[in-house]
């Protein structure tokens, strides 16, 4: 074997030295985009009966309640097809169904919104192919690579479409993501959205909720908002995230893991700016860890917004996080932290946190 398979003192040898995500450039065709329109592994074997309420938040109990309600009712007949058939051969639209024809999960971080939402999609008595499950960066993305008549045909058959972080600070995309659930709604599909409320607005009862059915404006009255309340899962009776180990130690465990990546972090922050968000999730293809040095605060918000785009994709595929440099909570300086995007890096410092702590076994504390 080649010296060059292991670092020296490194642990026990594998057969190559780690990969780089700097040296990924992955390009990504529309139907690999359509084709994971599921919830993400993470996600897969979620159901309601897995969700464990808080027994101190009735809202929890609750929610697993309504929504399993709301998947009961999406099975009976679906017009599958008669948007395509109305695009391609000219027939009128059915009527569009009665009364609320989504819900509107709003909550503060790590209360379960994403178990239940994916909860949902599971319990829908529906095929795989008419439900579709994404966050709202991915929505935006497929419109963007499909264009916005084509993404309206290729959802229009759906029974269900569930978009995870409805994103309320774009008026760009709110927009155009409102417009394209109003020509789903009146293809019959139904929705499901979660959001999170502003850190600085806990407490305030429907403060998220309402900004949703404001910015959806004619969409508000086909969404039932359903409150969840409770403290971050991810924290409740689980031990403080590990601080940053040492270059060394990330180096040893890179080396160690067969299928893990090691990179720089300031250089990685600079290839994220060249590849589109779009293909993050295939930027982690394989990967069974991601292994980072130099850890540092991030310069500014656009370079901050790409590095919470690739925490929730780390976080969807559960890969752990192993870093040197400073904690992941001294990521977002604190004019970030107190300005019209820090929902996203309050979710991103959470996530961070929690794959940080899924290291533990590979670092061997």
């Amino acid at each position: 074997m080649s010296s060059s398979t292991a670092a020296a003192g490194s642990g026990p040898l594998v057969d190559a030295a780690p990969s780089s995500l700097c040296t990924r450039e992955p390009q990504v065709p529309a139907e690999r985009l359509v084709a994971e329109l599921v919830p993400p592994p993470r996600f897969d074997a979620v159901r309601f009966d897995t969700y464990l309420p808080d027994p101190k938040q009735p809202s929890q109990r609750e929610a697993v309640k309504v929504l399993g309600d709301f998947a009961a009712g999406l099975g009976g007949a679906h017009a599958t097809g008669a948007g395509r058939r109305r695009w391609f051969g000219g027939r009128a639209k059915p009527a569009a169904p009665a009364g609320p024809r989504g819900v509107y999960l709003d909550g503060g971080y790590g209360v379960g919104k994403t178990h239940l939402l994916a909860s949902l999609w599971h319990a829908t008595p529906a095929a795989p192919a008419q439900k579709a499950f994404g966050t709202f960066v991915e929505l935006t993305n497929l419109v963007g690579a499909l264009g916005f008549q084509q993404t309206v045909r290729t959802l229009g058959g759906h029974r269900l479409l569930c978009i995870d972080e409805f994103e309320l600070d774009d008026p760009g995309d709110t927009v155009l993501v409102s417009s394209l659930l109003g020509k789903l709604v009146d293809e019959g599909v139904a929705l499901a959205a979660t959001s999170n409320t502003l850190p600085g607005k806990l407490g305030e009862g429907r403060f998220a909720a309402a900004d949703f059915l404001r910015e959806i404006q004619g969409l508000s009255a086909k969404f039932r908002p359903l409150r969840i309340d409770g403290e971050d899962y991810r924290h409740r009776g689980l031990p403080e995230a590990p601080p940053p180990y040492s270059d060394e130690q990330v180096a040893k465990v890179a080396y160690a893991t067969p299928g893990a990546s090691l990179d720089d972090f300031p250089h990685l922050l600079e290839h994220l700016a060249r590849v589109h968000p779009s293909r993050y999730g295939a930027l982690t293809d394989d990967l069974a860890a991601v292994c980072l040095t130099g850890v540092e605060a991030v310069p500014d918000q656009s370079t901050a917004l790409r590095l919470v785009v690739l925490a929730d994709r780390l976080y969807d595929r559960e890969i752990p996080v192993v870093a040197s440099g400073v904690p992941f909570d001294r990521l977002f300086g604190e004019e970030m932290l107190n300005g019209g995007y820090r929902k996203k890096y309050f979710r991103a410092i959470s996530r961070l946190t929690a794959l940080a702590r899924d290291s533990r076994t590979l670092v061997g504390d």
